[in-house]
């Protein structure tokens, strides 16, 4: 029953938007979607599978080395008001500017490869999970440490038994959210200087006219972001348990 509500049925009403839109447009450029699909099996064994594991490498680096510097750091100021002071100015200067832009002078310090790609997710997600973090930890209620602390605490308990139970189910919700950035910012990473990654295949099938093959690559792209979100829910669940009840 659960597979039914969460892939079986959203699966159905996507298929059948997808197929009404393509009959009104009747265009070759948004085929219908049965069509699409057997594309897909067709070339996933071959060649389409090849680029969803770089581009799910890619994605998945990412956001892990931006969950343990974010995390940490955004509990650190939160917890610390005076810490939070003198870097909360630096962070509001620096997350409204448009990493994305800085992609080519990131690709000359770290080249063309997979390092230049992973490092500009990063540092996009880093900003979303440290100020998350940050702004959960200073709305805990400052009587749970004061509880703690009366029975002698130390501060790697205070860590373990309140600060993260407490932000842990907002942490979770921005890494669902990072999840879409994140995905978004490997599609055009994956547009130029590679020969691999889900963004390449795309547009590589576009330029081609390939319109088929291109929403192969975008089933392929949202399948990515199916299996992370999967993931995501999959470790919610073991560790806000409290949730489920």
């Amino acid at each position: 029953m659960k597979i039914v509500k969460k892939i079986i049925f959203p699966g159905i009403v996507v298929y059948i938007v997808w197929w009404l839109a393509a009959l009104i447009l009747h265009r070759p450029i948004l085929p219908v979607p049965h069509k699409v699909i057997m594309e897909f099996i067709m070339i996933f064994p071959d060649v389409l599978w090849k680029h969803m594991i770089v581009s799910l490498y890619r994605v998945t680096c990412a956001m892990g080395i931006a969950l343990l510097l974010g995390l940490p750091i955004g509990l650190f100021l939160g917890r610390n008001k005076e810490a939070d002071q003198y870097f909360s100015p630096i962070i509001y200067l620096l997350y409204p500017v448009p990493k994305i832009a800085l992609l080519p002078v990131i690709m000359l310090l770290f080249g063309l490869g997979d390092l230049a790609k992973i490092f500009t997710i990063t540092m996009i997600v880093f900003f979303l999970i440290l100020i998350t973090a940050r702004d959960a930890g200073k709305n805990i209620d400052r009587q749970m440490y004061y509880s703690l602390i009366s029975m002698g605490a130390g501060e790697m308990q205070m860590y373990r038994h309140v600060i993260l139970p407490a932000v842990m189910p907002e942490i979770f919700t921005i890494i669902r959210l990072s999840i879409g950035t994140a995905i978004a910012v490997l599609f055009f990473t994956e547009t130029f200087a590679t020969s691999y990654g889900i963004g390449y295949f795309i547009i590589e099938a576009w330029t081609r006219i390939m319109y088929d093959e291109m929403f192969a690559g975008i089933i392929g792209l949202s399948l990515i972001g199916f299996v992370l979100y999967a993931i995501v829910d999959f470790f919610e669940k073991k560790v806000c348990k409290w949730k489920n009840i």
